[in-house]
């Protein structure tokens, strides 16, 4: 291996010890942070370099109500305690960053002429780009909560009238209240998931 393999004080921190947090003490989560945050997920890998996803970092009470009325009733109590609410979505137009992002030769046009691939790969890249997020989040010290119990036209309309972006799940941020961590559910054996050919 060319890399040295992470104490078990980090693999704990980042997965094994790491949960879905359902609710957050009144630790606010500072711009200091949030960039802090951006600064490391951004080297996680997409294709072509694409980097579709875009992130709407939501702290203060008022930027919270206007994503309230998308979300599943049991659901609100999270954003409004979590420090920072982040909606991941992606920019259906992402390509047109190709040509500074991806100089190895011209990419652009496979997206302009094939819309059902600019898609798939908006949503894909975008959602290996939230997941960079968590662990990032998770590796500098914030505890997590993944959110997909929303209506995603109504935080469009909200955040993103133009139609340019498109949400793509919600991750809340900040420091676990340990009333807000549930047992943990359990995982699947490898021999169901997985083979080696």
């Amino acid at each position: 291996m060319s890399h040295p393999v992470l104490n078990d004080a980090s693999l704990d921190q980042l997965f094994r010890q790491a949960r879905t947090v359902h609710a957050f003490k009144p630790t606010p989560v500072t711009d200091a942070q949030i960039h802090q945050l951006y600064n490391l997920l951004k080297w996680g890998p997409t294709a072509f370099n694409a980097q579709p996803a875009r992130y709407v970092f939501l702290k203060t009470a008022e930027a919270k109500a206007k994503l309230i009325p998308a979300l599943m009733p049991g659901n609100v109590p999270q954003v409004e305690s979590a420090g920072v609410t982040v909606i991941v979505a992606h920019d259906t137009r992402f390509h047109e960053h190709l040509p500074s992002q991806f100089p190895g030769y011209d990419a652009k046009p496979l997206f302009d002429a094939n819309p059902a691939m600019t898609e798939a790969t908006a949503a894909r890249n975008s959602s290996m780009q939230g997941a960079y997020l968590i662990l990032a989040a998770r590796a500098l010290g914030l505890d997590c909560g993944a959110m997909s119990g929303f209506n995603p036209q109504v935080v469009n309309d909200a955040f993103f009238p133009d139609g340019r972006f498109k949400v793509n799940f919600l991750i809340n941020l900040g420091e676990a209240d340990p009333a807000g961590i549930h047992p943990r559910g359990p995982r699947l054996a490898f021999e169901e998931v997985a083979q080696i050919l």
